[in-house]
């Protein structure tokens, strides 16, 4: 990154150093972008700033949930339309993002982050505690693991299944498989593995 700032504006420079920082953006890119800022209107550039700088003091995690919120508590807890018995469970608030787009109609819980040793997470890092007190608090029937299909991913699923079973609540898992329109030759041994071990019959395909 020194040999591509050098002979630069300190200004130019240091807009580049930031953006380097960022992930997916190398120190070219870096560049790139910040030549691109600087070429646009002075105006564009103050907005893009008035917009970072309002990110931290407007956007917050809901108390409830740990989604985006900017007011306390996200829409999705306040929306008394939406099944509060149907609990998924994600690692990151823009898991919760992804899942809306599939239509998912009960609320939300973001632990983020997941059980990972190597990192050193273990369950006293995730927010269980939150979970803890709703769960508690009763009208909870089912719990839906929706973390990720990685090694941790599955751990933190087994042992939420564990933590909170034990009663009459419904711990169940996504299904994961192959892909909508998704050719065979594409996929890993891994997403083939899981089609194939939770097959459903056919006739429940056409219903």
């Amino acid at each position: 990154m020194i040999g591509l700032l050098s002979g630069l504006p300190v200004s130019l420079a240091k807009v580049a150093e930031m953006l380097s920082g960022f992930p997916g953006v190398g120190p070219k890119t870096a560049l790139r972008l910040s030549l691109n800022l600087l070429g646009r209107p002075a105006d564009e550039a103050s907005q893009l700033a008035d917009a970072i700088s309002e990110l931290h003091r407007n956007v917050d995690f809901c108390k409830r949930c740990g989604c985006f919120s900017e007011r306390g508590r996200c829409h999705f807890c306040d929306n008394t339309k939406r099944n509060s018995a149907l609990v998924c469970i994600v690692e990151q608030p823009v898991d919760v993002l992804m899942l809306e787009r599939g239509g998912f109609e009960g609320c939300y819980h973001v632990l983020h982050g997941r059980l990972s040793p190597v990192d050193g997470i273990g369950p006293e890092n995730l927010r269980l505690d939150a979970l803890d007190a709703r769960i508690s608090g009763g009208g909870v029937h089912e719990l839906i693991m929706a973390t990720s299909a990685t090694v941790d991913g599955e751990a933190t699923a087994h042992f939420l299944s564990q933590r909170y079973s034990g009663s009459s609540r419904v711990i169940s898992r996504i299904s994961r498989g192959v892909p909508e329109g998704s050719e065979l030759e594409y996929l890993d041994e891994h997403t083939l593995h899981r089609a194939v071990s939770q097959r459903v019959v056919w006739e429940s395909l056409r219903d």
